[in-house]
């Protein structure tokens, strides 16, 4: 197997078995199949980009019905208000600056750059939430961002001073048309300002539900600067982020046009102290990867068999990941609930497990409560204390299994 990016051959060290795509949620009964992958992941040895060894073509992941709202946590909407005020103060002050979103979505991030009357353009290929973009006063192209794109964007606005992209690129695995793209697009003195989930902290965390179909990548700053470097680019900065579960926020300029600030020092020397992209690091964490999902399921059964109540709490599209690979269904998690409307009513890819509204929740409450959203753990448990009040005990997988009670 070869690597996307260079084309060197790539090691696998993980693997995750059958999995269906993370947000094809099942309406009950219906007869239709579903579509399944292999989703294995393996690291290159000569970029040290790890990635997943299958594509799942992108219309199966990203299209008109695609569930996913950015601005559905308050913690997110914070979080891309400060990116827009960050790019308005820093990058977007001269004359006439123009901004491309790639992966928009419902417009989060962009509806602050609008209001600041600044030219913007979100590229987003799922329809429905690019609608609710545009419904939002956010200028949306609806499609695929690739160099074909880029070059049409180009005629129409002119050159971007920036294009930014929030867990955006990691979900696409032909990177070297998005550069191709990026290079046509940006002024001379532009940058490419990119964030998504970190490598370091998936490996340091366990949290193996961040490789799932959409992430085909998992970036960290050594295999960033190499992937910029084939394409003319530079790793200038980067930013440890706290949402999602840990993030990196990575900005690229072409190759001579700024000076790499000392962060990405910093960060290149602390992966190579952690032997981060290093075949026995990874194949460590598939090894604590495999004992959390024992621990996981030895502990449901267990109060199953004790007859606890227990529910799950936030149909993610990488609680897709734990479910299949866990061996979970409605005999060890009856329903879990979720406030994303398009998902209420339907069953979960692949373990078909029912999802409910968040009033089901507290109706009544359970005994276990299996945090499947656990990135947003703080936000979360903050809204339910009423559980906790109540006697119940929340059940966490990352970084080991571990429960957290009244």
């Amino acid at each position: 197997m070869e690597c996307r990016i260079c084309s060197g051959r790539l090691r696998p060290f993980a693997d995750f078995g059958r999995q269906p795509v993370s947000d094809a949620f099942v309406a009950p009964g219906d007869p239709g199949p579903e579509f399944f992958f292999h989703l294995a992941v393996g690291v290159c040895a000569d970029c040290s980009m790890v990635q997943l060894l299958e594509e799942v073509p992108r219309e199966k992941m990203f299209h008109d019905g695609y569930p996913y709202l950015s601005s559905g946590s308050a913690v997110m909407r914070e979080h891309f208000a400060g990116v827009a005020e960050r790019l308005l103060a820093t990058e977007l002050t001269g004359p006439d600056p123009f901004v491309v979103e790639l992966g928009c979505n419902d417009g989060t991030m962009l509806k602050t750059i609008a209001e600041a009357g600044v030219r913007h353009l979100g590229v987003e290929p799922s329809g429905g939430v690019g609608r609710r973009a545009a419904a939002r006063g956010v200028r949306v192209r609806e499609g695929f961002f690739e160099a074909a794109a880029a070059a049409g964007i180009l005629a129409e606005d002119g050159p971007a001073d920036v294009v930014y992209a929030a867990n955006t690129l990691c979900h696409i695995p032909y990177m070297d048309s998005i550069l191709r793209g990026v290079d046509t697009l940006l002024r001379p003195g532009g940058v490419l300002v990119f964030e998504d989930p970190y490598l370091g902290d998936i490996v340091a965390r366990a949290s193996f539900d961040q490789i799932y179909d959409e992430h085909f990548y998992f970036f960290c700053a050594t295999s960033v600067r190499a992937m910029a470097r084939r394409h003319g680019f530079e790793l200038v900065d980067v930013e440890r982020l706290p949402v999602h579960g840990g993030e990196v926020r990575y900005t690229l300029a072409r190759q001579g046009a700024r000076t790499p600030g000392p962060a990405v020092a910093r960060l290149l020397a602390e992966e190579e102290a952690a032997r981060l992209t290093e075949p026995a690091t990874l194949r460590a964490f598939a090894s604590r990867v495999a004992a959390n999902r024992d621990s996981l399921v030895a502990l449901l059964e267990g109060l199953r068999d004790e007859g606890a109540r227990v529910c799950g709490y936030g149909a993610t599209a990488k609680s897709a990941t734990v479910l299949n690979y866990c061996g979970i269904g409605p005999d060890l998690v009856p329903f879990i609930c979720d406030t994303t409307p398009a998902k209420q009513g339907r069953l979960t890819p692949g373990s078909h497990i029912p999802v409910r509204e968040p009033g089901a929740f507290a109706d009544p409450y359970p005994d276990y409560a299996l945090l499947l959203a656990w990135n947003h753990a703080e936000e979360i448990m903050a809204k339910e204390t009423a559980f906790r009040e109540a006697g119940g005990t929340w059940i966490l997988y990352v970084p080991e299994v571990h429960l957290m009670g009244a």
